[in-house]
């Protein structure tokens, strides 16, 4: 009997100096605790009722105060989850926005995404969307609904303010992923010939074929890393599920159509537009407008001018452009339309991304672990590096910087976000009062 209660004695005071041991190797810091050199925690073992909901406001703050479209966005996402909270690394947040390049839909929501499955798992990809997206969603419908939007809903002073901060944020994206990621002059080369490229061809499906091309030659330019060098993404979704997922993806796009014309159902046939449009446009951002106006404009479910309003307030709103989807459904002639109409039709449009990133996740991660593969992500990363300095260009700054005024505004901005660390929502506050008072 005492045996046992020595052997029990121990395992106690064994569990004890686990845990005592595991929280003194954890630092809290941003909020959350990271681990020291001798912890690794499993965060997947958390509630994760309790994990998204953390994920969820970080993005909704981001949802309120991203402007500035996809690049801006992915700006964002760095100075939030990489240099500020830490929950990914440089190479690991690189990686993904190199995976979602390759993808369909908006490459930006699609980050935020793999950042809340990778934080939270599937709760957290959820709230990751919903809090990046649900304040521009509800202001397009809104928009539908009622507000008569002429041109831009703000001011032209306080929105040229907003797109000075949308270039101090991809400048500051690109001094820092390029410092990181661009450290040799054979990364910097490829660096410089993808920005090079990108504004030579400025077509979407040249930005495939850059981010390919540099990972054929960081394979056969860039030393191997070694092993040890992998660092996994945080992302349990098992090889089975992802093909699942894929599976899923492909019935929708070859099923909807045919369900539509099966049934004679206008709604099908609405769901079917919007899913078609988020599942086949590469680009993102103003590339997806034809193809809305297309699906919408002409079968006549929303009126040419009645598109052309929405297309104006969509670019006052901060958070993605796709949710200028919510806008279109609202303003359907057919049903459904409405609160209802703007839901599914932004459900319908984001649907395909869901399932892309959760379907690819998990073989991309595989490929991550070679060393081969490594050198070649090294490649695609100082592409990626590129391809933002050749959006900085154009059309950002050449859109944007139309005067001496207006540099200097962006190098405060820049100066501000980099080097004073001032919050962007600081910064894009600031600006908007500015222009506005500037446009008096």
């Amino acid at each position: 009997m005492r045996c046992g209660a020595r052997a029990g004695c121990r395992t106690a005071r064994a569990e004890r100096s686990i845990v005592i041991r595991t929280a003194a190797a954890l630092r809290y810091r941003d909020g959350t605790f990271h681990a020291g050199r001798a912890a690794f925690v499993n965060t997947s073992t958390l509630p994760s009722s309790r994990r998204s909901w953390p994920v969820f406001l970080a993005f909704l703050r981001l949802g309120v105060t991203s402007f500035g479209g996809p690049i801006a966005h992915l700006g964002y996402f760095r100075d939030e989850f990489v240099t500020r909270r830490r929950w990914l690394s440089e190479r690991g947040y690189a990686d993904l926005v190199g995976l979602c390049q390759f993808l369909p839909g908006p490459a930006s929501s699609q980050v935020g995404m793999a950042i809340g499955l990778a934080r939270a798992g599937y709760p957290g990809m959820l709230a990751a969307w919903l809090g990046f997206t649900l304040p521009s969603a509800l202001a397009m419908i809104l928009f539908a609904l009622g507000i008569q939007a002429s041109g831009t809903p703000l001011a032209a002073g306080a929105l040229h303010g907003l797109k000075i901060v949308s270039v101090a944020v991809i400048a500051q994206a690109v001094w820092g992923m390029a410092r990181s990621l661009c450290p040799d002059a054979r990364r910097v080369t490829m660096m410089a010939a993808t920005a090079c490229v990108a504004l030579s061809v400025p077509a979407a499906w040249m930005q495939v074929a850059v981010i390919a091309a540099a990972g054929v030659a960081g394979l056969a330019a860039l030393p191997q890393p070694p092993r040890a060098a992998h660092e996994p993404l945080p992302i349990a979704v098992s090889r089975r599920a992802g093909a699942l997922w894929l599976a899923a993806f492909a019935a929708l796009l070859a099923g909807l159509p045919l369900a539509a014309s099966a049934l004679h159902s206008t709604a099908l046939a609405m769901i079917d537009a919007f899913f078609r449009t988020g599942a086949l446009v590469f680009g993102g951002g103003h590339v997806v407008l034809p193809l809305l106006q297309a699906a919408v404009v002409s079968p006549g479910w929303v009126g040419g001018s009645t598109f052309l309003a929405g297309y104006g307030a969509a670019q006052a709103v901060p958070g993605p452009l796709f949710t200028f989807a919510a806008f279109l459904g609202a303003s359907l002639r057919i049903a459904p339309t409405g609160w209802l109409g703007g839901a599914v039709a932004l459900l319908a449009i984001f649907a395909p991304s869901f399932l892309l990133v959760a379907g690819t996740v998990p073989f991309w991660e595989q490929l991550r672990r070679s060393a081969r593969m490594q050198a070649a992500l090294a490649g695609v990363n100082a592409a990626v590096v590129g391809l933002l300095l050749a959006a900085l260009y154009q059309p950002v700054w050449t859109g944007t910087i139309l005067s001496p005024r207006d540099f200097g505004a962006a190098l405060v901005a820049f100066v501000a976000l980099t080097f004073w660390r001032v919050p962007p929502w600081t910064v894009v506050i600031v600006a908007s009062v500015a222009g506005w008072l500037a446009g008096t």
